[in-house]
């Protein structure tokens, strides 16, 4: 499986935005890596740059790969409604992105970790495809065998995450997708209409 395993402060510097989670390189050095540091002058994005770093932020937040991206956007723009939201929720309703939502997993790169593993069940059947989509109304739960894991515990103990669209049941580590997210519901901070002006040239 096809992952981003490279640097992912110099990541969250460059869009100056903690997309990976708390930061501390991000916090002292609130600006875009390279050898000058934040005393080089730096031109004025192009419009055509502004919609690029959009697409790659929103790809590197969520943690997929451009081809896999393109054919999500392509399924967003042949459904009908507003196309930024349709990818957004989309992307949200992938299992990998509800496992860290519901606090199975502290990271998407972890949660995508633990489907692929064969440790998550939907509608209590083992599912090993982290861009599996849920449907309204679909369980996610943690094999029985998996919930002593430790990786598990602790991200379950330490999460806080709660969302309007999803329901999580503690002591029996299953949660259910309610519905999908509104805009206003989806915290991540993507200007999706940048992303739509870009596949549109």
């Amino acid at each position: 499986m096809a992952r981003y395993i490279g640097p992912k402060s110099k990541i969250a510097r460059r869009f100056r935005d903690p997309i990976f989670g708390a930061d501390k390189a991000l916090e002292k050095k609130n600006y875009p890596p390279g050898q000058h540091g934040a005393s080089k002058r730096r031109g004025k994005v192009s419009e055509y740059g502004l919609q690029l770093g959009e697409k790659q932020k929103a790809k590197y937040t969520y943690g997929i790969l451009e081809k896999q991206f393109a054919k999500i956007f392509d399924k967003a723009s042949r459904t009908k409604g507003i196309t930024g939201e349709l990818l957004l929720q989309l992307i949200e309703s992938r299992l990998d992105n509800v496992v860290y939502r519901l606090g199975i997993s502290p990271s998407r790169s972890g949660a995508r970790q633990l489907v692929s593993h064969r440790h998550i069940t939907v509608n209590g059947n083992l599912v090993n495809i982290p861009s599996y989509t849920l449907k309204p109304g679909d369980s996610v739960g943690v094999r029985e065998k998996s919930q002593t894991l430790e990786t598990i515990v602790n991200s379950i103990n330490s999460s806080s995450n709660a969302y309007s669209w999803l329901e999580w049941n503690k002591s029996t580590l299953t949660g259910k997708f309610i519905s999908v997210p509104e805009r206003a519901q989806i915290p991540e901070n993507i200007k999706e209409q940048l992303i739509v002006e870009l596949y549109s040239k």
